[in-house]
């Protein structure tokens, strides 16, 4: 499996002032292509650190979904730090000023222009909503920060480049919920489904509420493998005297 990986910039975010939504949708259309999400990072506009952190990243083969800062105002750094992490210079993209130039009524002004630079050797990513591109370094892809511009951008960009991952049946999904059990007490039963079943993954959440502790347990993974590794699952927490129930 290949790692996606999601960056998010923007002090809007990290000051409370705007709410995140590029993480849920990001989980969603892969989910949707039977791919998963493996890492997210949220970025305030400090170059230095944007910069740093896409150095780190470009020397990986993940495929990374940028959000946010590649407009032209003064707080919009992103296009400049990943053409400082390539060390590469930024330039005009034919395509890109194309599509701009395009626009019925759209003046090409030179502010406007810099929303078309991008470094030496990007691809564009076509802008459905308002013909300005957002782009493409190897595979880190680079959208905008509005929602109904970068949503349709990224399916475009995992619909166009990489429909060789997706997976052909999804991902299969069960959980149960356990009765006043500790996680503690589980560990080993845990840890031989994964040993047994290497295709699935596990997720325990504990809880405390009012009628009593609980553990939603969900395993998720190989369509072939889920069944059995739940119902092993099932086995070890009877055995272990706990009750459950199927959710």
């Amino acid at each position: 499996m290949k790692t996606i990986a999601a960056l998010i910039i923007g002090d809007e975010i990290l000051s409370g002032k705007r709410q995140d939504k590029h993480l849920s949708k990001v989980i969603e259309a892969l989910k949707a292509r039977g791919l998963s999400l493996t890492q997210a990072l949220y970025l305030g506009d400090e170059p230095e650190r944007i910069v740093a952190t896409l150095k780190d990243s470009f020397a990986t083969d993940h495929l990374v979904f940028s959000f946010g800062g590649i407009g032209a105002t003064p707080d919009d750094y992103t296009r400049q730090c990943a053409a400082a992490a390539l060390g590469v210079a930024l330039a005009p993209h034919p395509e890109a000023v194309a599509a701009m130039a395009a626009k019925p009524g759209f003046e090409l002004t030179p502010n406007r222009l810099k929303m078309a630079e991008f470094p030496v050797g990007s691809r564009i990513i076509p802008n459905p909503y308002n013909q300005i591109a957002a782009f493409s370094c190897g595979d880190h892809h680079f959208l905008p920060g509005f929602p109904e511009m970068a949503w349709p951008m990224m399916e475009w960009v995992l619909d166009t480049h990489y429909a060789h991952l997706f997976h052909p049946a999804p991902q299969a999904e069960e959980t149960i919920v356990i009765h006043e059990a500790g996680e503690s007490t589980l560990i080993d039963a845990m840890n031989k489904v994964l040993a047994d079943f290497p295709g699935v993954k596990l997720s325990s959440l504990p809880q405390h509420l009012p009628a009593g502790r609980i553990i939603e347990l969900s395993i998720r993974g190989d369509p072939a493998q889920v069944p059995g590794a739940m119902a092993q699952m099932q086995r070890d927490v009877h055995n272990l005297g706990y009750s459950f129930d199927v959710k």
